[in-house]
């Protein structure tokens, strides 16, 4: 059982094993818990359109005869460190934005910022810090690419507002982290075409499925303090919406394969993915927090499986 306590260092909900708590210096835990490095599955869910996209352009390219393991090793790289450096600085953004809020939810006034561990000058400047390592992986693009980049900064911007003055802040967490979806293709060809925005607007789809059903752990809280979210205007017919979402994310990552001519392989991939996205629709118990937790960290499994169908599909390109 994980200490809700200030003295304890740690935070109600992340995980009392993870590598942070045992590697790190105690006084580094609460930087370490702004960035959420102690809860992988954020960064890990921000990568996965990066990482698709990035496969999807090296199947075209393999399709061409242009292909280079190299290019795409280093490209993903980058995805991995842009990632981590950029969840962990909207992290903290986001905490900064909502102080007061954190502290009138149970699960969340744990944390460094509402518990008084961390001072909201600290915050600002760990922000800064891992801000500038995401600017130094984006510089290592094309510059159609770091324009992109640069331009997803608006979105990120806004976000941590959303839930403010309209009931679809998910839709907002959906465009910020499936930009990637769009930054894989230009890294490779320094364009864009239907292909990686067909990716892009299905991968909104997906995560606004999947951060509905990690927001209704929240929903009593959330509808105390006037939070707003999909999974308090959803409430019941949240199974409905699901197929919805989810059948728009297989559809649309159809029509991004079919564009993009992928192989065989691919598209059992795809098709691997569908088959736990019904899975996740027929277990879900919206009133299970515990479960609801376990079914969005379960989606890191079906970006894992898209990816890895994609890469396999370039031996056989």
């Amino acid at each position: 059982m994980i200490s809700t306590s200030s003295d304890s260092g740690r935070v109600s909900d992340a995980p009392s094993d993870n590598w942070v708590y045992r590697v790190l210096p105690r006084g580094i835990w609460p930087y370490a818990q702004l960035a959420r490095w102690d809860r992988p599955i954020g960064w890990q869910l921000l990568l996965w359109p990066c990482l698709w996209s990035a496969a999807l352009a090296a199947n075209v390219a393999a399709a061409a005869g242009s292909f280079d393991w190299a290019r795409l090793v280093g490209h993903l790289l980058l995805f991995f460190l842009g990632a981590v450096a950029m969840r962990g600085a909207g992290c903290t953004y986001n905490d900064l934005v909502d102080h007061d809020i954190d502290q009138a939810v149970a699960r969340t006034r744990s944390r460094p910022l509402p518990s008084g561990r961390v001072t909201r000058r600290q915050a600002k400047i760990f922000m800064g810090l891992q801000a500038l390592v995401g600017l130094a992986v984006l510089l290592q693009f094309n510059l159609f690419t770091i324009g992109l980049g640069i331009a997803s900064l608006v979105i990120v911007a806004v976000y941590p507002f959303a839930k403010r003055f309209t009931d679809w802040p998910q839709f907002f967490l959906g465009m910020a982290f499936s930009w990637g979806a769009l930054m894989g293709w230009a890294a490779e060809f320094a364009s864009l075409s239907l292909a990686p925005v067909a990716l892009y607007v299905g991968a909104i789809a997906w995560t606004i499925g999947y951060d509905t059903i990690y927001a209704h752990q929240d929903k009593e809280d959330d509808a105390l303090i006037g939070v707003r979210s999909t999974a308090r205007l959803f409430g019941e017919r949240t199974r409905q919406w699901l197929v919805g979402l989810y059948g728009l994310t297989v559809a649309l990552m159809t029509l991004s394969f079919w564009l993009a001519g992928v192989g065989i392989l691919a598209w059992l991939g795809l098709a691997a993915a569908a088959l736990m996205f019904a899975w996740q629709i027929r277990t879900l118990d919206i009133d299970d927090p515990v479960q609801c937790l376990a079914l969005f960290k379960f989606n890191h499994v079906v970006g894992f499986a898209i990816f890895l169908a994609l890469v396999l599909a370039l031996f056989f390109a």
